[in-house]
């Protein structure tokens, strides 16, 4: 038997019914799932120093378990000394069971280790059932060891879901297990 995700698990035999039945969908395949999660990091200090951006990927890559790649700035800014071409940040897009993983460890060994945490701000859809989550310090994962940070720095979490608004994708991230604060 193969190795199915947690999260994954819950999903099908917890959540799908759950949410089926309270936004009354008549076919199971309009409920909204989660379909990917992109992690990505700007390093904007990469212009003057180039070794920032393999230290950026690294720590990506240990995060999410899956290599990161660097991304390149699409134009020139003069005032910032930056050239089409040239690599500012990385990111990573999570699907299938690594995408669980990650979520699993997120809500449950990363978000915990916030300082002073109550919570995760509501106001991060985009209006198509999308969410956008800031974390300011790398160091909440444990896979990170913290001797061998130069620099804290955060990444944005993104939540792509095939919900049609706001409402769908916040219950099914508050039913995946994702804290946000109560009003």
């Amino acid at each position: 038997m193969s190795y199915v995700p947690r999260l994954k698990q819950e999903y099908k035999e917890k959540i799908l019914p759950e949410l089926t039945q309270e936004f009354s969908y008549n076919n199971s395949m309009e409920v909204p799932k989660l379909t990917k999660i992109v992690v990505s990091r700007g390093v904007g200090e990469a212009v003057s120093d180039k070794k920032l951006i393999d230290k950026a990927v690294d720590e990506l890559t240990l995060i999410t378990g899956q290599k990161a790649v660097p991304t390149k700035s699409k134009k020139d800014v003069a005032s910032f000394k930056l050239r089409k071409g040239m690599p500012i940040g990385a990111m990573v897009t999570l699907r299938g069971a690594k995408m669980y993983e990650f979520l699993d460890r997120l809500i449950t060994i990363a978000l915990p280790r916030v300082r002073d945490f109550n919570g995760i701000k509501s106001n991060g859809f985009d209006g198509r059932g999308n969410y956008n989550l800031g974390v300011e310090e790398q160091i909440i994962f444990p896979e990170i060891n913290i001797d061998k940070v130069n620099k804290v720095s955060g990444f944005d979490i993104s939540f792509v879901t095939t919900a049609q608004t706001d409402q769908e994708a916040k219950s099914l991230l508050t039913q995946l297990g994702l804290p946000f604060k109560k009003k």
